[in-house]
């Protein structure tokens, strides 16, 4: 499988609480549901094509615990979002978590990037992280993100954690899409390439 890190971002990078100011309070964050007024949709097709693609889904502690909390009573069998979310198999990368409700999980603890590196092994499609900006950075920092696709929404949060921290890993990737939607939101698909490449501009006088 080849794991895809996708993200819904602002224009400043945070990655937390998009869909409500209930999402992820954590920390003392206040200002969740940044995303939802730029819904449309444009934006539900690229999101639900991107969730065609998956046969598993990749969380850290904290996102999987709040997707548990509420995933599983948006049961609705003509929802694509929530038929596919609460059927894959999922993992959950986790020192702390002993047990995970949402059927079918896995608990991933101990050395995680080399399970996620033995998953990826394994025959199937994508497996998708979702939400999750701490895990997502630190596997792609591991190198073992083959895609990068971001939802990115034309506003700045100014506060909450964001997918590439200051002091982060630096990362090359190439652009394969780009496309806005009428709300404004930018989709955008990368591959990794490894690290970036540095160069000296000259100028031509």
């Amino acid at each position: 499988m080849r794991l895809i890190l996708q993200e819904f971002l602002s224009l400043d990078g945070v990655a937390q609480g998009p869909g409500s100011p209930e999402e992820d309070t954590s920390d003392g964050f206040t200002r969740g549901g940044w995303l939802v007024p730029h819904l449309d949709d444009a934006f539900m097709r690229i999101v639900t094509g991107w969730l065609d693609e998956a046969d598993g889904f990749l969380f850290g502690r904290r996102t999987y615990v709040n997707f548990a909390r509420d995933w599983p009573k948006m049961n609705d069998p003509d929802d694509p979002i929530g038929t596919k979310l609460n059927g894959l198999p999922k993992y959950v990368a986790s020192h702390s978590l002993t047990t995970a409700d949402w059927d079918p999980t896995t608990i991933l603890s101990g050395d995680v990037p080399a399970q996620v590196a033995e998953l990826k092994r394994q025959p199937g499609r994508e497996l998708q992280i979702h939400g999750s900006a701490r895990l997502g950075a630190s596997l792609l920092a591991a190198g073992l993100v083959d895609e990068v696709r971001l939802m990115i929404a034309p506003v700045v949060v100014a506060a909450g954690r964001r997918l590439f921290p200051e002091n982060g890993a630096p990362s090359g990737l190439r652009l394969l899409h780009s496309e806005t939607t009428p709300s404004g939101v930018t989709s955008q698909i990368y591959e990794t390439t490894g690290l970036p490449q540095y160069g000296t501009f000259e100028s031509g006088a």
